[in-house]
C-alpha cells in the first residue's frame, strides 16, 4: 500500500488532466515544434499553445497574458524578479525591504544583492507569522526601491495582507513583488484590483508539472527587469530560452482547472484539514501560525518532548516533512519557526501536513488517527 501523501505544499501530482494535454506536445505525432521557429506551420501552431497557455495562466489571476514572463518556476521567478528590478532600478536607490521569513529564493537573492552592495532590511513577523502593512511602510526610505513579501508563508500556511500592503505602497515609487507560489489556486488574485508590480507562480504547486512557472511583470505602469538569462531576447527580453511547449501547456491546463475548482477545492482541503485535527484531538499540541489567516491546506504542528525526524521515522506509512522541501537536507530548526519566536526545541518537534486536491478525506481522518498513535507511543515512558 502507498504511503498517504500530505506533503502536497512541497509539491503536487500533475492532475490527470494535465498530463493528458502535456503528451500532446511531446512525441512525433504531436506538435513538437519549437514555438519559435516562424518559418512554418508547426511552429506557429506550437506558438498558439504557448499563448493560451499565456492566457490560462493570467486568466486564474485576472491580468493581461502580455504580463506573464515565463520561466522554469517560482525560484527563478523570485531570482528575476529581486535581481532584476535591484538592476533595473539601481540608479533611483539600492533599498529593499522583505521579511526574515521569505522562501530561500527571495532570501538569497537579497543577501546576493547585498554583496552587491545594496541595503536590505528584514521584517519580523508577528507570532502568526504576518507582516503588517504598518511595518513596511515605517521601513520604506527615499531610496527604497523594492519591497518583496510572499502572499502565503510556504511553512506555516499564513496569509499576509498584501491588498493592503500594496494599497498603501501606492504613495511610494518602491515595487512590489510577491511570491505567489503558494496562494495560487487557493486565494483569488485579482492583478486588476490589487496593485502589485510583480508577482511570482510556480506549476507544480498547483498540479501542475515541475519545472515551470511564471513571473507576473506589471505593463501599466510598466515595471522594469533587467534579463538575467541571454540568448535570443525570448520572452519580450525579460527571459532568453527555447519554451517547452508541453510545461507551459501543462501549466496553463492545471492554471485553468484551478480557476474552476477554486471553491470546490477550498471545500475540501477544510473537510481534510478538519478530520484529520479531529482525529488528533486525544493528544496535545501546538499550532503554530494560528488559524485565523490560513489557507485551508496547510498545517504545521508541533508535537512538545518529541522530535520531528522522530516522528517521521515511526510513520513509514505517512509522507509528510519537518518543513520546507529546500531546507530538508538541513539539521537546524526552521528558520520561519524560529523567526515568529518559537524556541530551538519546539521547532524540531515541528511537522508540516498538508493536503491536496487528490487527498480524501477518510485519508486525513487515518492520517491523523496514525499521528495520534505514534505520538501517544513516543510519548509513554
Amino acid at each position: 500500500m502507498a504511503p498517504i501523501y500530505l506533503d502536497n505544499a512541497a509539491t503536487t501530482p500533475c492532475d490527470p488532466a494535465v498530463a493528458e494535454v502535456m503528451m500532446e506536445y511531446l512525441t512525433p505525432e504531436g506538435l513538437f515544434a519549437n514555438p519559435a521557429s516562424r518559418s512554418h506551420l508547426l511552429g506557429w501552431q506550437a506558438e498558439q499553445v504557448v499563448e493560451q497557455a499565456r492566457r490560462q495562466v493570467a486568466d486564474l489571476i485576472k491580468a493581461n497574458p502580455r504580463e506573464i514572463v515565463w520561466t522554469s518556476g517560482a525560484t527563478e521567478s523570485d531570482n528575476l524578479a529581486l535581481i532584476g528590478a535591484a538592476r533595473a532600478y539601481r540608479h533611483q536607490g539600492q533599498h529593499i525591504i522583505t521579511s526574515a521569513i521569505e522562501h530561500k529564493a527571495v532570501l538569497d537573492s537579497a543577501h546576493w544583492l547585498a554583496q552587491e552592495g545594496f541595503e536590505v532590511t528584514y521584517l519580523q513577523p508577528d507570532a502568526q507569522g504576518v507582516i503588517h502593512p504598518e511595518q513596511v511602510i515605517e521601513a520604506l526610505r527615499d531610496d527604497t526601491i523594492l519591497v518583496s513579501l510572499m502572499w502565503v508563508n510556504n511553512e506555516l500556511g499564513t496569509i499576509n495582507p498584501i491588498p493592503a500592503i500594496a494599497e498603501r505602497l501606492q504613495s511610494h515609487p518602491a515595487l512590489f513583488h510577491v511570491d505567489a507560489a503558494q496562494a495560487a489556486g487557493k486565494l483569488p488574485i485579482d492583478m486588476q484590483q490589487v496593485p502589485v508590480d510583480l508577482l511570482s507562480l510556480s506549476a507544480h504547486k498547483v498540479y501542475g508539472p515541475k519545472g515551470v512557472g511564471a513571473l507576473f511583470v506589471r505593463r501599466e505602469p510598466q515595471a522594469l527587469i533587467e534579463p538575467l538569462i541571454h540568448g535570443g531576447g525570448h520572452e519580450r527580453g525579460m527571459r532568453s530560452g527555447t519554451l517547452a511547449t508541453h510545461q507551459l501547456a501543462g501549466m496553463g491546463k492545471a492554471f485553468e482547472i484551478a480557476a474552476q475548482r477554486m471553491s470546490q477545492d477550498h471545500d475540501h482541503l477544510q473537510a481534510c484539514r478538519d478530520a484529520f485535527l479531529k482525529a488528533l484531538e486525544p493528544i496535545e499540541y501546538i499550532h503554530h501560525g494560528g488559524q485565523a489567516h490560513q489557507v485551508p491546506n496547510l498545517l504545521n504542528l508541533g508535537f512538545t518532548g518529541i522530535e520531528g525526524e522522530t516522528l517521521l521515522m515511526a510513520l513509514p506509512d505517512l509522507a509528510v516533512s519537518t518543513g520546507s522541501a529546500c531546507n530538508s537536507a538541513s539539521v537546524d530548526p526552521s528558520f520561519v519557526l524560529t523567526g515568529i519566536g518559537i524556541s530551538r526545541e519546539q521547532a524540531l518537534s515541528s511537522v508540516r501536513f498538508s493536503f491536496g486536491r487528490f487527498t480524501e478525506v477518510e485519508e486525513a481522518s487515518r492520517a491523523g488517527q496514525w499521528v495520534a498513535e505514534a505520538v501517544t507511543r513516543l510519548r509513554t515512558p
